[in-house]
This record gives structure tokens, C-alpha cells and sequence, in this order.
């Protein structure tokens, strides 16, 4: 490899980490991962408890991603594919809705679901196809407003809003409000249109083991926290220095760079517990929605329907919880439990693990899709890296990683010139 006399190390063996391992790779050279815990991911893991496979919390991959295109391999991953729709669970019925475009099974049970009504269907076939024509740039471009306002003004009803939307991009903005900037509204809903939510067959954490696999001159330091990040030189916590002539903070940075303390990220978090099952209540590979005002439980998947790791001829299910309402953990589940049976005629269910994340979603404001690697530029030899730049996406991780070497490789052939 050339170029072999420079140090380039990244901080955070998360996905945007990776990638910028990736490209720094493909342009000759061979840099240095320092992460603080003893595995890749980041946010972005799965453990194998009490036989069964477990994501930290509930992720998908949205296969219509463009860089998630560009660095995966989604044949190796064995993507297993949700369905294109969501089962309701209301007024003690399970209503199921979905695109008939794609799959025509959901024809009728969506026409006759009572979930919003016929004019609320005719709005969003016409969004479909609008935002399909719509470009990204032109997305990440729009003013921004809540995506409650902007579903408003296009006319839809209270009643699709709080049965349909509210539920299911709660679940996904990881907010109830949906106060969520519409520029990730239209981004998500586009994603949803042109392609389908996977997760790899292995676990959601399959994605960085894929992308750490594919790195064949980098190395990885792993169980090293650091402690400061400065120009030229990067401090652990153990007390150690590290010259570095370029470095790329591909974690939180505002603990770690003196003059971004006051630039701390605002995170979202969320809760995702599981529970062994006797049966599913929903056979096929789709979310079930619970739109009821204060209810703890957001949403419901049995990972099984997938094909998932089961045991014992039983199922696994996955509850994703937006609010926990400040419960401590053992009520939590109790009442978990109390409103499966409620609201989902789950009767009995046997707990697993409870994942309290308390930085699921980073909270931002002018969103974007993209940006050029010279904004990834801190100072002389730091580059910033992370969804925290642009969006809080898998797309956008790998984004900012991709423009953050690019910006270290821009720097160095400048420095050459």
C-alpha cells in the first residue's frame, strides 16, 4: 500500500467508521480504528440470547438506500424482506393495510381495513407516485415543517393520521409527536416506495461485520477509549499518546474535541424488550401497530416470521417502545405485558431482555442528504464523521463516512501539491 508513512486513524468502529475505512482503503491507504468497546457496530449490533438472535433494538435495513447499495452486499447478507404494510390493532380487531401495488393481497383487507377513508387511499397512491418522480436533492431541499403539518396540509385525516402515521413513523423517528422535519418524512416514505425493510438474515449486526470483513489494511484497536482529540495528536484515556496526521471522529465528538463541548447532540431514546411466545398473532413478515393514546407499546414484530434463529417450535417477539414513561424496568415489562394482552390478545409471553438506548436517533435540525468532504473538515488534520451530519440514517452514516476520508484524501493530495 502507499502512503504507508502516514498515521490515519478513526475514532468509533461504527458504520460510518467503516466506510471511511473503506474508502480511505480504496485510495491507497491503510488506517488505524481505535473503538472502545471490543466489537464493530456501534448502534448497530445483534446477540445471540438464550438462543435466540437479538438486534439492539429494532432496525431495519430500507433496501432502496443508494449508499447502502454502494457498500453492501446484499446477496451475502440474505436479506429477509418485510411485507409492504402493517397490521392495526384496534377497538380489539387486527385491521391489516398495505400497498396493493405491490402486493395484491392486501387489496381488499386495505379498502375495507376502516383505517382512514377512501379519500385518505387516493392521497397516498397520489404520494406515492409523487415522490417516486421527486428527487433526494429536492427533497433535502423543501422548507421544513413537522411531518404532522405537512401530512395535514395535504389533507389527510385526523383518523389516518392517528391510526396509520402517527404508529408507524413514531416508530421510526423515535418521537410521538411527529415533529420529525418532513424533508425525513419524504426521505423515509421515498425509501419505503422504491425498495423494501430487511434485515440481514444473520442480525442487523451482520451489516458492520460485513463491512469489517470487506477492510484487508486497516487495523483495529479495539477496547481503547479516547480521552481527547487534537490537531496532530489523539490522547486515551489509559494516559497514552498517538500522533496522528489525520484523523477522522466517526463517534460523538463534542467529548472528545475541546472546542465542541458546547456542541453536545440532543439524542433520542427508545426501549425494545423481547419475549418468548407459544404462538404469533401476526402470521406473516409485517409490523402491528398499537395507536393508542398513552399506550406504552409502540409496535410489535415477531422476528420468526422472518425465518429468524426460534427454538422449541416457539416465537420470539420484539416490542419497540418510543416513551417508556420514566418506569423502572421490572414495571415496564409488567405493563408491557398487561397491554400485549390488552390490545394484542398476546396472552402469555415469557420476557428475554430489555434494551434500554438511550442514543437511538440524534435530534437535528435542516437536514440534509449529502455533503461535500470539505464540510466534513474540522481543522488542519480532524474530519468529523457520523449520521449526526446529516440525517439519522443508515444511509446517512455511510454518507458522512464516505465524505469524511474523501476529505482526508483531498487534504493530503493538496498538502502534496
Amino acid at each position: 500500500m502507499k502512503n504507508s508513512n502516514l498515521k490515519v486513524h478513526i475514532v468509533g468502529a461504527g458504520i460510518s467508521g467503516l466506510v471511511a475505512a473503506a474508502v480511505l482503503e480504496q485510495n491507497g491507504y491503510s488506517p488505524v480504528i481505535i473503538e472502545a468497546t471490543n466489537s464493530v457496530g456501534g448502534r448497530v449490533k445483534t446477540a445471540i440470547v438464550d438462543g435466540y438472535q437479538l438486534d439492539h433494538g429494532f432496525q431495519v435495513l430500507l433496501s432502496a438506500y443508494p449508499a447502502a447499495k454502494k457498500y453492501l452486499d446484499f446477496d451475502s447478507l440474505e436479506l429477509q424482506t418485510f411485507l409492504p404494510g402493517a397490521v392495526i390493532f384496534k377497538y380489539g380487531k387486527e385491521l391489516t393495510i398495505g400497498d396493493p401495488l405491490r402486493d395484491v393481497s392486501f387489496l381488499f383487507s386495505t379498502l375495507f381495513s376502516g383505517i382512514g377513508n377512501f379519500s385518505d387511499k387516493i392521497k397516498i397512491l397520489k404520494l406515492n407516485r409523487r415522490l417516486k418522480k421527486k428527487s433526494l436533492s429536492s427533497i433535502f431541499s423543501e422548507n421544513e415543517q413537522t411531518t404532522l403539518l405537512y401530512l395535514r396540509q395535504l389533507g389527510f385525516s385526523n383518523e389516518i393520521i392517528e391510526d396509520f402515521f402517527t404508529p408507524f413513523f413514531s416508530g421510526i423517528f423515535l418521537e410521538n409527536k411527529l415533529n420529525t422535519s418532513s424533508r425525513m418524512f419524504e426521505f423515509v416514505y421515498k425509501m419505503f416506495g422504491e425498495g423494501y425493510a430487511t434485515i440481514p438474515k444473520a442480525g442487523i449486526g451482520a451489516i458492520p461485520k460485513q463491512l469489517a470483513k470487506n477492510l484487508n489494511h486497516t487495523v483495529f484497536k479495539f477496547n481503547t477509549k479516547v480521552a481527547t482529540v487534537l490537531d496532530g495528536q489523539i490522547e486515551l484515556e489509559n494516559g497514552e499518546k498517538l500522533a496522528s496526521d489525520y484523523t477522522i471522529v466517526a463517534t460523538e465528538a463534542s467529548n472528545l474535541i475541546p472546542n465542541l463541548k458546547n456542541q453536545k447532540t440532543e439524542w433520542k431514546s427508545s426501549d425494545t424488550i423481547y419475549f418468548e411466545t407459544t404462538k404469533r398473532v401476526i402470521n406473516k413478515p409485517l409490523i402491528g401497530l398499537v395507536p393508542v393514546n398513552g399506550s406504552l407499546i409502540n409496535s410489535i414484530f415477531y422476528p420468526t416470521s422472518l425465518g429468524t434463529i426460534s427454538k422449541n417450535s416457539k416465537e420470539l417477539l420484539s416490542v419497540t417502545i418510543v416513551d417508556n414513561q420514566n418506569l423502572p424496568t421490572k414495571i415496564l415489562i409488567e405493563r408491557v405485558q398487561q397491554e400485549l394482552k390488552r390490545y394484542c390478545a398476546i396472552e402469555s409471553c415469557s420476557f428475554i431482555k430489555h434494551y434500554k438506548i438511550p442514543n437511538s436517533l440524534p435530534v437535528l435540525n435542516n437536514l440534509q442528504y449529502d455533503m461535500l468532504p470539505s464540510e466534513t473538515r474540522l481543522n488542519t488534520g480532524v474530519f468529523l464523521a457520523g449520521d449526526t451530519l446529516l440525517n439519522g440514517s443508515l444511509n446517512a452514516a455511510m454518507i458522512a463516512g464516505e465524505m469524511a476520508a474523501l476529505g482526508v484524501v483531498e487534504a493530503i493530495t493538496n498538502t502534496k501539491r
